[in-house]
């Protein structure tokens, strides 16, 4: 299994140093999001401070950049990391598109299908020096001059994932995606009964070899050296989940442990901006289903019995006084867990 840390958005002084790190450290990458800050400038840093470590964004919001945007940004990241780039799209909900980036909204997962095909297209025309043409119903891209055109770099493909919730956006990135970011906002029942399933669905489809595509995420961590680190970590956990929970579009989770009452319950909670209260409402049954729970000693068993056989990669993070080499043994601990991805397709 692959191991994931991130880096602090808002530090620019902080993020070499964090990056360094995580190498040392052993970690198979280094993300970073889109929450209040540019997730592709962090990238840039890390870029340069590290020789080994994949970097990505987990995830960068995709419609309201353009996909020519998109693909100029991570072509130069991964020209400049020597390949080691990884970008992670993700599409957001309709409110966030219309109202905080104030984009159009349309049916998300035939739109982002034309974009991960769209940056193919954009990125083939600079590799291979090919004509630009593709034509599709949200995205049209004919024109690319010399002066424009990066030059080619000898590396392999940018690997592209899609964030993923619902079936239909985990089908879609089986199919054409090198990889899928499942949401942290997960239980393994949902992994068995809907995610995985969908995944596989697309993948039948697909002419990726499921060995070179990357399944992350699918739940959170809660950990630390001692019980008290572990409980403090699931109190903030207990908040994600009752924030995410109270998002409709993200009920498809709840659904197999007969929990839409409560979405329902969070949702009119976060209407009313009762934020600071709807932790009350996420019981410790609900919350153990989201987390792979125990102090380091221990926290491969956990890993296991929350992951095993059905992710590749997970995301974690250690305090800040956490001993260099312990975070050494729990990474190697970790990777030492079976998974089914070997690595990218290196092919054109």
């Amino acid at each position: 299994m692959q191991v994931e840390s991130y880096v602090n958005l808002g530090d620019w002084n902080s993020i070499g140093p964090a990056a360094r790190a995580a190498e040392e450290a052993g970690f198979d990458l280094v993300l970073s999001s889109e929450i209040d800050h540019d997730p592709f400038i962090p990238l840039a840093f890390t870029a340069k401070a590290t020789e080994r470590i994949r970097i990505g964004t987990n995830i960068a919001v995709a419609f309201p950049r353009s996909p020519m945007v998109v693909a100029n940004t991570a072509w130069d990241l991964h020209t400049e990391s020597g390949g080691r780039m990884f970008l992670g799209l993700g599409s957001q909900v309709k409110g966030h598109n219309e109202r905080r980036f104030s984009v159009p909204w349309s049916p998300p997962v035939p739109r982002m299908r034309e974009y991960v095909q769209a940056l193919r297209a954009i990125w083939r025309c600079w590799e291979k020096q090919e004509k630009l043409s593709f034509e599709g119903e949200h995205y049209n891209f004919t024109l690319m001059t010399p002066e424009f055109s990066p030059k080619p770099t000898g590396l392999a493909p940018i690997p592209v994932a899609t964030a993923a919730v619902r079936p239909a956006m985990i089908r879609m990135a089986g199919r054409i995606c090198d990889g899928v970011k499942l949401h942290g906002f997960a239980t393994r029942k949902y992994l068995e009964e809907i995610a995985l399933p969908a995944l596989n669905e697309g993948l039948s489809k697909s002419k990726i070899d499921r060995r070179n595509f990357h399944i992350s995420g699918g739940g959170f961590v809660a950990t630390g050296e001692t019980e008290e680190e572990v409980a403090k970590q699931l109190e903030t956990l207990r908040y994600r989940v009752a924030f995410y929970g109270a998002t409709r579009t993200y009920h498809v989770v709840f659904e197999p442990h007969g929990w839409v009452d409560l979405g329902m319950k969070l949702h009119e909670m976060a209407k009313k901006g009762l934020w600071n209260e709807m932790s009350k409402e996420v019981s410790d049954e609900v919350l153990h289903e989201f987390a792979a729970v125990g102090t380091y000693d221990n926290l491969k068993s956990a890993v296991e019995k929350r992951y095993g056989g059905l992710t590749d990669s997970l995301l974690m993070w250690f305090s800040d006084k956490t001993k260099a080499g312990l975070q050494q043994e729990v990474v190697r601990d970790l990777q030492s867990i079976p998974c089914e991805f070997e690595g990218f397709a290196t092919e054109w």
